[in-house]
Parts: structure tokens; sequence; C-alpha cells
């Protein structure tokens, strides 16, 4: 493969290692651990004089390798690990880089807030979160030496834009370093990397899976940050299963044709839904009025497949309207064929308190919308008629 391949091509061919067979496709190697002819071969590879193949929650597996080999080059990095979720990259890229203190800046995944908030303050890391408003706040609290700032762009379930190349160039001038989960944008609409983020951060679960039929998470970044993680990965027992890595890099091939067809169907939701009556706010990137749009337009390709709409009522209006969606499917997650709503307060952020959604601006009006593969104009005719029960 060359670098300068199209992202299309490299989500077909990066990776793929044929077998004797002749298939172009990495085979499953559903084993768990590897045979050697002698001990002085297996030194080899034990001692990293040569790259083998050992045991399988090492991640020593050749269909594991494959999918992350493919995975490094959507990223444009030198490196990558996969994980078993999206929160098992977390936590291994947090005890790795982020012992110092970790920065968590803007909203984020629930079950990540709670892990920042509630248990790493308890194995005495340092976490300080601080609010998209709070942006400002970051030169002082960098001031106190936390090794990792990390946030997401677009941010759950607000939308909201933070400027990469801004953040990582604070960031760094005060010797941090910048992981960004662009699980909401994928590699195909945002290259986080090229941004000067040092690790992209995705829940494999989402678009790079893209069916709802896999859990996993990655991490991508220069080969001696992610050298780094791996023993944490190893010794937690994290490691992704090599069936479900090789359904991930079936996923992958699909990847660019799928997040196209969703960018395009989001954006004719959010202009449908925003002179709706009934609704007092869309979040979407892509349009005109967006608060950021002008900034996500600087570092997005493509707007993405997320949006969150605002109804004009109570929590138990919206409610009403997701109660009475027929196409929509109420459910947590995202990124897959199948369009899903759900209600923030209800599922990813259920555990903070209603005082700290509203802090964070995660209203109990809110409808998070992971838009799917259906047609734009059946989707709309379908948010239509929920929001006529009003």
């Amino acid at each position: 493969m060359k670098k300068n391949h199209d992202l299309s091509t490299r989500c077909v061919h990066a990776g793929e290692v044929r077998d004797a067979e002749g298939s172009p496709h990495t085979p499953i190697y559903n084993t768990s651990t590897f045979g050697f002819r002698s001990t002085a071969e297996l030194l080899d590879v034990v001692e990293g004089r040569r790259q083998g193949n050992l045991y399988t929650r090492y991640g020593m597996n050749p269909t594991i390798r494959s999918v992350e080999a493919k995975l490094a080059s959507l990223e444009n990095a030198e490196s990558a690990l996969v994980f078993a979720s999206g929160m098992a990259a977390e936590s291994a890229l947090f005890f790795a880089h982020g012992r110092k203190g970790i920065v968590c800046l803007g909203n984020a995944y629930g079950g990540t807030l709670a892990l920042l908030a509630d248990q790493f303050p308890l194995v005495g890391i340092p976490t300080y979160l601080l609010l998209g408003s709070e942006a400002g706040r970051l030169e002082e609290v960098l001031k106190k030496g936390p090794s990792l700032v990390f946030f997401e762009t677009p941010t759950n379930p607000t939308i909201e834009i933070f400027d990469i190349r801004e953040i990582c160039r604070i960031s760094h001038s005060y010797g941090a370093l910048v992981a960004v989960d662009n699980t909401f944008a994928s590699p195909v609409n945002q290259q986080v990397l090229s941004l000067g983020a040092d690790i992209a951060v995705h829940s494999a679960t989402k678009y790079l899976g893209g069916h709802s039929d896999l859990t996993g998470g990655a991490l991508m970044g220069p080969k001696e940050l992610i050298e780094t993680i791996a023993p944490w990965r190893k010794n937690l027992g994290q490691t992704m299963a090599p069936e479900v890595a090789a359904l991930l890099s079936r996923s992958l091939r699909t990847l660019p044709i799928r997040v196209e067809r969703q960018n395009k169907t989001a954006q004719a939701v959010a202009e449908a839904m925003r002179d709706h009556p009934k609704i007092t706010r869309v979040l979407y990137p892509g349009l005109p009025d967006f608060p950021q749009h002008e900034l996500a337009r600087s570092q997005m390709s493509g707007f993405g497949g997320m949006l969150t709409l605002e109804i004009d009522g109570s929590a138990e209006d919206a409610t009403k309207v997701i109660d009475s969606l027929e196409l929509f499917i109420i459910a947590p997650s995202l990124g897959g064929p199948e369009s899903l709503a759900t209600q923030p307060k209800t599922t990813t952020h259920f555990g903070l308190t209603p005082e700290e959604r509203l802090k964070r601006g995660i209203t109990d009006s809110m409808i998070r919308f992971s838009i799917g593969m259906e047609a734009a104009k059946d989707l709309i005719e379908d948010l239509h008629s929920a929001l006529k029960n009003l």
C-alpha cells in the first residue's frame, strides 16, 4: 500500500494479508496460542527481534494485527491498537499517558465522565473536567502539570466543536499530550492527527463497525506512544477478540460510502427540522447558522450523521415524541445502518445529576439522533408525524 492512496482504497486494502488459499481478506485466526519450531524462534519474537504471533491476549494474532494496520492507515498514523470496547481504549490511554493528570475539555460520553470524575481519583490520578465554556481556563489548568488533554469534537450530545489546532498548540506548549475522540466524525470526516493531535481515539462500536454488530475500541498514533499503551491493554485483559477484529475489518471496507451517505441524510434532516415550530434548536455543524459552523468547516470534510434536537416543551414532551417515532429505534449507540433516537437524560448521560446535565447544556427536552442509511424523506416524514403529537 502507498501512503498517498485515497482513503477509500486504504479502507479496502490496507493491512490485508492474503493466505496460501488466495483469500482477499485476512483469515480469522481463532486461536489463543501459537507454536514455534524451536526455543530460539520463540525468543526472537518474545525479545522483539522479529515480529510474530505468540498469544492472542497480548494482541499477537494475525487477524488483530491486520485490522490494526488498516486502522493506522485510516488516521495516517504509525501504529494502532484495538480493544474490547471504546471505554477499554480510553482507560488504557489514561493509565499510560495520564498518570500526572488528565484534562477533559467539554462534553463527553457519560461513561467517560464517570470514569474521570469517580474512578480515577480513587487511584490518585488528578482529573480536571472543564466545561466547553471554560476552554479559556485550559492554560490555567495546564500549569498544574497534567500530562494529557482529552476531548471529543463533535461532542456527545451537544455537538460542540473544538478548535483542534489551537488546543494542541496550547497543550504542547506545556508538555501535555493531546488525545482527540474522533468517534462522532470518523476518519472520513476528520483527520485529527494531521490537525496536531497526538492520539486518535475511537469507539469502534460506532461508525468504524457501522453495523451495530460488534463492540470495540481503537487508538491510533505515533509508534512510541502506542507501544507505551500496549502493556496496559495486555495486562488489563482488554484485547479485542479475533472474530470481532475480522468483523471490524469487514466493516471498514465500506466506511467511506456509509459515512458519506449518512452525512448527506443528516444534513437533509437537520435542514428540514430547522424551521419546525415545535423545535427550539437543531444542533448540527452542517447548518450555516450553527454557532461553530465555520470552525467545523475549517477542520472537517463532512459534518457527520449525528444531530440533536431540542423540543419546545418538557422532558415528557420529548418522551412523547420519541415514543411516537416508527422508523427511528429508541436505543443508545450510533453509527449503524438503522437510525436511532435517544434522550441523553435516560441513556448516555443518565448517570449525571440533573444539575450536572444542565450545567453542560444537556437539557431534558433534548433528543439525540444517529442517522442511518434510510431515505432522508422517510426519516423526515417520521419526525414530522411524531411531532404532531405535541
